[in-house]
């Protein structure tokens, strides 16, 4: 080991932090200290009433050991060991704490007290002793050693004393050094969490992942469709406009109503997203501007609008129909009958269905079944494709429906049979809707 690795632990800033660390567990100490005296000097008196002092004693010690097992005694060792020790330490999940985290976190908060104990013991005899040591060489209060003898050197050994002061210190710096270092291994390992906790925390992280891959697949179908209607729209505004006056205002004022609705979805969206941890600047921002977009004077209870589902489905229809396509619609069963969550999911399906036809293969004829049985719900979707256009399914449009079905429990096929594009899903009615 070279000079300056030696030397390292003596000047480098995290050992006087851990030492800090240390040093605190040494004033938590003092108190059970004094009482430990108290009661030894109570128990030393043959005054004293035996009995009620080993009850008062028995009381001290119960009240003295709780704070151990508090889940806020291991908040507040966590916070101080990513302080003081610099240790990456996550916060407690919130809930109960389970038994063996409040067992491992009782033996840290134990070990933090005996080593801050012994810390501060040491800098209490040893220091000043070291300095003592040190100025009597300039002869500096030399009777401060006057009868002094420490194993084969007195007070006339002023060379031996300056060297023993000096190893005091150098020794005391390396003895926090080597247990700050132990402590910062030794936290994760009593401080961090649990089996338990860690699985919790992977769950909470899926659906917080599962939760973004909703709203991105919300944002697709929902937008994308706008789009791809008002795109439809606006060409056929643009090249009837002189011959056609009439039905370019209806094409326009579709479009109108169009953006409209999906500034309403984006808004909702973005609603969900203000609830996560996206900055709190960046959603009001959006909020507001999609606020003087519309023209509207309350966000708010706009972004809690509930989602559309398949009691919309005339709705969805006549924008489709709007934009060109010509939609032929076969409906059985009571669509009102429909799970909520799998009647919202049944619409975007329905929706990306359409905007796929129209965005890939034009405005070609399109035939859409939806039947609700007692068990589940039939989503049929059809439209011409001659050679020219390219798969309806290509893109995140499929994907995203396939994803919706997989939450679902249900079956998709989607591909080209001759000269059409079929897609077709089978969503059972019991379904568990997960995040």
């Amino acid at each position: 080991m070279t000079v300056r690795g030696l030397v390292a632990p003596l000047v480098r800033g995290s050992t006087y932090r851990r030492g800090v660390h240390l040093l605190l567990g040494g004033v938590i100490l003092l108190p059970y200290a004094l009482l430990v005296l108290a009661f030894a000097r109570m128990l030393a008196d043959p005054g004293t009433p035996m009995a009620a002092t080993l009850l008062l004693a028995a009381a001290a010690v119960l009240i003295a050991v709780v704070p151990a097992f508090l889940s806020g005694t291991r908040s507040l060792e966590i916070a101080a060991a990513r302080a003081l020790l610099g240790v990456d330490l996550p916060d407690p999940p919130p809930g109960a704490a389970t038994r063996e985290t409040r067992v491992r976190g009782a033996l840290w908060y134990a070990v933090h007290l005996l080593a801050g104990g012994a810390v501060g013991a040491a800098l209490i005899v040893a220091l000043p002793m070291a300095l003592v040591f040190l100025v009597q060489r300039l002869g500096v209060a030399p009777e401060a050693t006057a009868g002094l003898r420490i194993g084969p050197f007195d007070e006339h050994d002023t060379w031996a004393l300056t060297g023993l002061g000096l190893a005091l210190l150098i020794g005391l710096a390396y003895s926090i050094a080597g247990l700050g270092a132990l402590a910062a291994l030794m936290a994760p390992v009593l401080l961090g969490p649990s089996a338990q906790e860690r699985i919790a925390a992977l769950e909470a992280r899926a659906d917080r992942l599962a939760e973004r891959n909703r709203l991105a697949r919300e944002l697709h179908d929902s937008v994308g469709h706008a789009l791809t209607v008002t795109t439809l729209q606006a060409a056929a505004a643009r090249e009837l406009l002189d011959t056609d006056p009439e039905f370019a205002r209806k094409a326009l004022a579709a479009i109108e109503e169009t953006g409209r609705g999906a500034m309403v979805e984006l808004d909702h969206m973005l609603g969900v997203l203000r609830e996560n941890d996206l900055p709190p600047n960046v959603i009001r921002a959006s909020l507001k501007s999609l606020q003087r977009l519309e023209g509207r004077p309350d966000h708010e209870e706009r972004a809690r609008a509930p989602q559309p589902t398949l009691a919309d489905l005339d709705r969805l229809v006549g924008d489709a129909r709007a934009a060109g396509l010509d939609v032929a619609v076969e409906t059985a069963g009571r669509l009102g009958d429909v799970p909520a969550p799998i009647s919202r999911e049944g619409y975007r399906i329905v929706q990306e269905g359409l905007t796929n036809a129209a965005r890939h293969a034009g405005r070609v004829p399109v035939t859409l079944r939806v039947a609700v049985t007692a068990e589940r719900l039939d989503i049929d979707l059809t439209n011409a494709l001659d050679d020219a256009a390219g798969e309806p399914g290509g893109g995140r449009g499929l994907a995203g429906m396939r994803e919706r079905v997989t939450l679902l429990r249900g079956e998709l096929t989607a591909g080209r049979y001759q000269d059409t594009w079929r897609v077709a899903a089978r969503l059972p009615l019991e379904s568990v809707v997960r995040p």
